[in-house]
């Protein structure tokens, strides 16, 4: 393409040099910079593009994308000067891919919890509906049928774009997308065209990053306030952050809610650990899912399939079939009698909810498994030890992604929460897999264990070290 196509909607400071450039490629990382490619210098967390761009110049970029122009000589490389290079990176990437989410229906989640599930399952309802349609969530990638593996909640501004033109090419028609704070503060959602934006919660998380909380809210919000006039917008009426979402929102605008007035309101008529029969907007559905903030999830998954005008009948019948996402309230059932509950819990509100869920069902104990990630937010790790002792019967702490930091550290982080009583009665085991193997020992008939943190995810990071180490096996290779 040539640069002066490629950076025809950006908004350049300066451009210095020539425009009738041939570009190959755009790249963000120095390393694979090769003849012909455009490189953009964004300044990281760990490291700064800037000082990188004296070195792909001399790798052949023909053209660099930069916030600054101290430090270097252009050496005939143009150079394209912004305000923003994250923000230009987002919209080169659209310009790059002929604008695909122009050409889909795209939706965007966002929250603290229930984002995959919600994105997962309108995938699968859409595609049970009989449309194409593509899915980029935490868990797995998807281009119609075809899966990709995921690395993070939400990809880099070049790899969403590329997975949306590759959509549009197998003729997807829908597209539903995870949004993380952190993608929208790094403008990795950049030019992209939403036709819907969907809020489910917001509960402490990520204030490593974003230091406060106010901060967090208001990074979410702006999901919401660059929605155009004929999108959607639905937001959970139960979360006192759901209205703000709204505040000068220029869409459509629907809520959700189990306890209020709504356009889309729902109630628990029946619950079991493997189901759940409801009443939505005054019509039954018996669903596979369990527990109040499914029944939250199910209302935005609802709503939002309404809003996109599909059969309103049709919707409550395929919600009936769907079953739980991968690490999100997955019931594995042993043949002593007890229940393993896997989920993806890692935040004080997240595991206060299932464990709420699992007390207003169980027959038996609730033996909890929960550790805390390392170089993340260790404010919420006493928060999450004391709210797992209060709902269990006993309380196991152990090793989640200690990732850099020593796990005896994290361990003691998670103690601080608890009183010198509630220590004694709770059992530190820093190996997961002994933690999981002791509390599948000592279940007994008719108890629950719930195994949270770590959900879908099949690796744990020690000391910087990535292993294989999956809940489900465990839990299995015991029974």
């Amino acid at each position: 393409m040539r640069l002066s196509q490629l950076i025809q909607n950006l908004p350049a400071l300066q451009v210095i040099g020539p425009t009738d450039r041939e570009i190959t490629d755009i790249q963000f990382d120095s390393r694979r910079v090769e003849q012909g490619h455009l490189f953009v210098a964004q300044r990281g967390t760990a490291a700064d593009g800037h000082q990188f761009i004296a070195a792909c110049i001399r790798q052949g970029a023909a053209a660099v994308v930069c916030e600054s122009l101290d430090g270097f000589d252009p050496e005939g490389a143009t150079i394209i000067q912004v305000a923003d290079s994250n923000q230009a990176l987002g919209l080169l990437a659209c310009q790059w891919y002929d604008n695909p989410s122009q050409k889909l229906t795209l939706v965007g989640v966002t929250g603290t919890n229930g984002k995959t599930t919600i994105a997962t399952l309108l995938y699968q309802l859409t595609r049970q509906l009989g449309y194409r349609a593509g899915l980029l969530s935490t868990v797995v990638n998807y281009v119609d049928g075809d899966s990709v593996p995921a690395t993070h909640t939400t990809p880099d501004a070049l790899e969403i774009n590329r997975l949306l033109h590759r959509m549009v090419q197998q003729g997807c028609q829908y597209a539903f997308m995870e949004v993380s704070s952190h993608a929208i503060a790094q403008q990795r959602i950049a030019g992209l065209d939403f036709d819907g934006a969907l809020f489910t919660n917001l509960t402490r998380d990520h204030l490593d990053y974003h230091k406060t909380f106010d901060n967090y809210r208001d990074t979410k919000k702006q999901l919401f306030d660059h929605l155009k006039k004929d999108a959607f917008a639905l937001t959970n009426k139960d979360d006192k952050n759901g209205l703000v979402m709204l505040q000068n929102c220029n869409a459509h605008r629907y809520t959700y809610s189990t306890r209020s007035m709504a356009d889309f309101r729902g109630t628990i008529l029946e619950e079991g650990l493997d189901g759940m029969l409801l009443s939505i907007n005054q019509k039954e559905v018996m669903v596979r899912l369990v527990g109040r903030f499914n029944l939250q999830n199910l209302l935005c998954i609802y709503g939002a399939a309404v809003s996109l005008h599909f059969d309103k009948d049709e919707v409550l019948r395929i919600l009936s079939l769907l079953q739980p996402v991968n690490g999100r309230f997955e019931a594995i059932h042993s043949p002593k009698g007890w229940t393993a509950i896997v989920d993806y819990a890692h935040t004080p509100d997240a595991v206060d909810n299932v464990i709420q869920t699992i007390n207003e069902i169980r027959k038996g104990r609730l033996i909890t498994v929960v550790g805390c990630g390392g170089n993340r937010d260790k404010g919420k790790r006493p928060q999450m030890a004391r709210i797992a002792k209060q709902g269990s019967d006993q309380l196991i702490l152990t090793s989640d992604n200690p990732r850099d930091e020593d796990p005896l550290t994290i361990l003691q982080d998670m103690a601080a929460g608890l009183t010198e009583d509630e220590l004694r009665q709770t059992l530190i085991i820093e190996d997961r897999a002994a933690a999981i193997q002791t509390a599948c020992t000592i279940a007994q008939n008719k108890d629950v264990i719930l195994i949270a943190g770590k959900g879908h995810e099949d690796y744990q990071i020690i000391r910087g070290v990535k292993h294989h180490f999956d809940d489900h096996e465990q839990v299995r290779k015991y029974i």
